[in-house]
């Protein structure tokens, strides 16, 4: 598939992130930025509001960097709303859903906005994971179904995968890799296999350290300083894990093992799964491998 042969969604052309967690706010600025009018719903009341209010300050920030304009800032926050409802995806030409990781929810969430949208507006999923084919298969327009998969955070981070599921219209996928590579990105073409790319690589990396760790091999402190002095890695394995989540890293290692039909080697970690059910989900919550 050509990286040139689409054209990327036009500044005017309005966006909404459904979910306001840190990925969807994350996902919510990027798109503001670039100019296009931004909503932000999420299912939980005042989330979406709160989204709106930290993106402003993180923006405040890299004004104060001088890495933006005080113009350029006040101008992407004009462009970005809260909104109240769903109903707020009927005039938008890309709806991008950042929710659970979970395929049911996914579909469910994009059957009710296909029924809002119009029929040319694409629908992306920030799946990390899930196959893109079978949250398609739920719509009346697979189509026009693609994942648009961010990385944390996702206004720092230049990766995006854009991943086509059976049904993908290359178009569409052409489409959005257009606008990633105008938002600044670096996006790359994905077919909707297990962990796409980066999550089918990354999982070892996680996986070997938590044995170590279950082996009482080395603390989570001495593996990570080993992997960031020796291995080259800009950040070891617990410390990745505390920024991710633990509950969105344990769901993607579950969903890329279950679709490997429970090949060891992606093997779920017991321990990760007791932070996860003590709530201990990492810097998000203020304690996971370690103490923020």
């Amino acid at each position: 598939m050509s990286a040139d042969s689409g054209a990327a969604l036009e500044a005017g052309v309005e966006v909404v992130v459904i979910g306001a967690g840190a990925m969807g706010a994350g996902i919510a600025q990027v798109a503001a930025v670039a100019g296009h009018r931004t909503r932000v719903f999420d299912a939980k009341p005042g989330v979406a509001d709160a989204a709106v209010k930290k993106i402003a300050d993180a923006l405040g920030k890299v004004v104060a960097k001088g890495r933006m304009t005080d113009d350029a800032m006040r101008a992407a926050v004009d462009r970005l709303q809260p909104a109240a409802t769903i109903d707020a995806c009927a005039g938008a030409g890309l709806v991008i859903e950042a929710i659970v990781e979970n395929a049911d929810i996914k579909r469910a969430v994009l059957r009710d906005v296909e029924a809002l949208v119009g029929a040319d507006c694409i629908l992306a999923s920030n799946t990390s994971s899930i196959s893109l084919t079978a949250i398609g298969a739920g719509l009346a327009r697979p189509q026009q179904l693609v994942g648009m998969h961010f990385f944390n955070p996702a206004p720092l981070m230049e990766l995006v995968e854009v991943i086509s599921g059976l049904a993908t219209s290359p178009a569409v996928a052409q489409t959005i890799h257009a606008t990633a590579k105008r938002w600044g990105k670096s996006p790359v073409y994905a077919k909707s296999t297990p962990g796409f790319i980066v999550n089918r690589v990354a999982r070892p990396y996680y996986a070997e350290a938590l044995r170590l760790l279950n082996e009482q091999v080395a603390s989570p402190a001495t593996i990570d300083a080993i992997l960031r002095e020796s291995g080259g890695f800009r950040m070891g394995p617990f410390e990745l894990m505390d920024l991710i989540g633990h509950d969105v890293n344990y769901a993607v290692t579950r969903s890329v093992w279950e679709a490997m039909y429970h090949d060891p080697r992606y093997t779920p970690s017991t321990l990760q799964r007791e932070l996860v059910a003590a709530g201990y989900l990492g810097r998000k919550s203020g304690r996971g491998f370690y103490e923020y």
